[in-house]
């Protein structure tokens, strides 16, 4: 495709510049009011703090992969996204490998009604649905990603121009998810502690942090977008080690990563690599004889304290993967930034983020917002549910083992702010409510200070086990409404359009224009 030189066309005003007020709009509480009670809410909730820019600025905004449009069509994608969900911001899957933003409906999970009733596991592949200029990619071994399962068709050219017709922005989400058959993974992978090869790429290798430079010079050069959106769900090694997210399997000898170039990175940081990969093996030890149940004389969580205490580099060594995560959100946003200042860059902050205190400590909402021009925040509620459910269970099978497990999910509300929400044994089957993405909403405008906008991601048919809660209409409505409720600058519909019914974008869609009318 030819290199796109015109000047991008913005709504947003610059992120120097001050936030209007929020209004205290009556006819915002009457909608609200008319549309039910939202567990926890109060009169002063109304009272947002955080400022937020006028209707014409606010981005709401879904996430879509191209196999969507390969299958129901172009013109008829973005004509059922602007009338149906009041859409004006795609953000479409132009990079990845993984199933979560890319491709159709996952396995085993019922299809929408619309596009392909037709799963494409056996096709899916993934990789980049634009199509990479190998000029950009000259100093990475990452160089074939193209995603071959749609030929030619290339998501941004055949996007862009109909969208911008209809005065639509489109950003490129690209997500850090790879497969290992793809050329030069492998020589890119993160080590783990027994020193195996993992399937994740080392954020310290300076052929990966290369290719996200690359990537995002690549796209923001070559086609007319107004931004990127950056997904990067990747936990330090304590984390891991413990299984404090809410993955179901807790395999602490696959912490990560202890590699060539993490060693090299650590050594510039004078940190102590040997004594960190044997705290490592120690850490890896507790937990191994703590999913067995055999309890220290003094308690779980002393003994863990104990080699925190004896191995200060365990914590250091966590804090290392952190640094190297931030140097890649600040080289693609100067990447980006680089090619055009007034592109925006965008952060997708993940779900482990909002029910983990510990993650939370690593994660200043202040620090990210300096780095980037939004912050999509994952504020999913109905999914939530099992979710918090499995992060509760794992930390309660490790260092908490000690705390009956409804008191120790009790006591982490407090800790985290959350509202009434359901009993342990019940949050799977009752998700969380539309007043945890209030909360998770202003805590995520108090914490940014102004600094950039904040899009909660906002839970939009999700898939959950058979046994969980499946979101309705109505669930979409109430969670998309306590975004904008809280003083949310937009939001973004969650994870792809191939999941999602018509009914419940119709019902996101109305609470978008309530916010619309309600702001205007």
């Amino acid at each position: 495709m030819k290199k796109q030189k015109h000047p991008h066309n913005h709504t947003f005003t610059d992120k120097q510049k001050s936030r209007r007020a929020f209004l205290k709009n009556g006819a915002a509480l009457t909608a609200m009011a008319a549309a039910g009670p939202l567990v926890g809410f109060s009169p002063l909730d109304a009272i947002a703090a955080a400022g937020r820019p006028a209707a014409g600025e606010m981005m709401h905004g879904i996430q879509i992969g191209a196999v969507s449009f390969v299958d129901e069509g172009v013109d008829k994608v973005l004509d059922i996204m602007q009338k149906r969900g009041a859409i004006n911001t795609l953000f479409i899957t132009t990079f990845t490998h993984g199933r979560g933003l890319g491709g159709r409906q996952i396995p085993g999970q019922p299809f929408p009604d619309h596009g392909s009733q037709e799963s494409d596991e056996q096709t899916f592949h993934g990789g980049n649905y634009a199509t990479p200029h190998p000029e950009y990619y000259k100093n990475t071994i990452l160089k074939e990603t193209r995603a071959p399962e749609l030929g030619k068709f290339d998501v941004l050219a055949s996007v862009i121009p109909a969208a911008k017709k209809r005065g639509m922005k489109v950003f490129a989400s690209v997500e850090d998810q790879w497969r290992q058959d793809v050329p030069g993974v492998k020589e890119c992978t993160e080590v783990d502690l027994l020193g195996r090869r993992t399937n994740t790429l080392c954020l310290f290798h300076p052929d990966v942090q290369a290719f996200w430079t690359a990537l995002v010079t690549d796209i923001c050069k070559s086609y007319p977008v107004d931004g990127i959106l950056f997904f990067n769900e990747r936990n330090g090694p304590l984390l891991n080690a413990l299984g404090a997210s809410h993955f179901q399997t807790i395999d602490s000898s696959r912490a990560t990563c202890f590699c060539e170039h993490h060693q090299k990175a650590a050594k510039e940081r004078g940190i102590n690599f040997e004594r960190a990969k044997e705290g490592y093996l120690k850490l890896d030890k507790y937990v191994q004889a703590s999913l067995k149940g055999q309890r220290p004389s003094d308690g779980y969580y002393v003994e863990f304290n104990r080699l925190l205490l004896e191995y200060p580099e365990i914590v250091a060594w966590d804090k290392l993967f952190d640094i190297g995560k931030h140097q890649v959100l600040e080289q693609v946003y100067n990447a980006v930034k680089g090619v055009n200042k007034n592109l925006q860059v965008g952060f997708h902050i993940e779900h482990v983020n909002s029910f983990n205190p510990f993650y939370r400590a690593t994660r200043s909402y202040e620090e990210l917002a300096k780095k980037a021009d939004f912050l999509k925040v994952v504020a999913y509620n109905i999914c939530g549910g099992e979710r918090y459910a499995s992060f509760i269970n794992n930390i309660g099978s490790t260092l908490f083992r000690d705390v009956p497990k409804e008191e120790l999910m009790r006591f982490n509300n407090h800790l985290l702010n959350y509202g009434n929400e359901a009993s342990l044994d019940q949050l799977p089957t009752a998700g969380l409510s539309p007043d945890y993405v209030f909360r998770e909403t202003q805590r995520a405008l108090e914490g940014a200070k102004g600094q950039c906008l904040i899009l909660p991601g906002i839970d939009i048919g999700i898939p959950t086990k058979a046994t969980s809660r499946k979101g309705s209409p109505e669930d979409a409505y109430l969670a998309t409404a306590a975004a904008y409720k809280a003083g949310a600058h937009g939001v973004i519909l969650s994870r792809k359009w191939s999941e999602m019914k018509m009914a419940d974008l119709d019902a996101a869609g109305r609470a978008i224009r309530e916010a619309i009318k309600n702001k205007a």
